[in-house]
């Protein structure tokens, strides 16, 4: 005869208010979690500071409810959409791969990082394949930048992992990002690489990044200024396609 697992209370207090905001179409205000859960307001509020602080639910402006986050919708990305969006999002990349002869990214949020699903270089198709599912710090790149930016409590999340990861410099390219929607990657991540990164929104919601790179000399900023609105409007019709 087995014997009953012993039980965390902490933990399975957050997995029920988890699933309450999920049954409540993936928000909720504080006094229905507490009742539907028949925890104490203090008891519920502090659970939910803590999978607030950890990403797992999120707040939005001007809205009194809990949301589902991002680094939970991660992981339930991570079982089927990523095949889905790359799929989709493809043919995008190809087309913006042959009009600017540079390697292009597909890129979405993991956590407090990034990953890339995809990666189309026309001139050596080879050779970035190793980069595909590579992880690395949102602060790090375009495409990173793109998700602060435009991802809600990211940078919270970023903070919470890596103290002090986001300094002045980081914060004023974030508000850059978020003015022209677009990120630019002059030679700070890779030594003679420049790039650019837009988003890509799914009803509204930041899901992934495309960006493309290549050596600074073929793509000075100017270049990848112009790039950028190219790379938009290419997504711009993907958009208008059926999935």
């Amino acid at each position: 005869m087995q014997t009953a697992p012993k039980l965390i209370q902490s933990v399975e207090r957050s997995a029920m208010i988890l699933e309450i905001i999920a049954q409540a179409g993936g928000g909720a205000r504080l006094q229905a979690i507490a009742a539907a859960s028949g925890l104490g307001k203090t008891t519920a509020h502090n659970i939910l500071q803590t999978l607030l602080h950890l990403g797992y639910v999120q707040r939005r402006t001007g809205d009194m409810r809990y949301h589902l986050g991002g680094r939970i919708l991660n992981l339930a990305r991570m079982v089927g959409d990523d095949q889905a969006i790359r799929t989709y999002l493809r043919p995008a990349l190809e087309d913006i791969a042959r009009a600017s002869q540079a390697t292009v990214w597909l890129g979405v949020p993991s956590g407090d990082e990034a990953t890339y699903l995809d990666v189309i270089n026309m001139r050596e198709p080879d050779r970035v394949k190793p980069a595909l599912y590579r992880r690395e710090p949102l602060e790090g790149s375009a495409v990173g930048l793109v998700f602060l930016a435009f991802v809600p409590g990211l940078g919270r999340r970023v903070l919470s992992h890596r103290t002090n990861a986001l300094d002045t410099a980081h914060l004023k390219q974030i508000e850059a990002v978020r003015a022209k929607g677009y990120a630019l990657d002059l030679q700070a991540y890779h030594p003679g690489i420049h790039g650019v990164a837009i988003p890509w929104r799914d009803n509204g919601e930041v899901k992934a990044s495309i960006c493309l790179t290549g050596p600074a000399k073929e793509y000075p900023q100017a270049r990848l200024i112009q790039l950028a609105w190219m790379m938009m409007q290419t997504v711009e019709r993907a958009a208008v396609q059926p999935r």
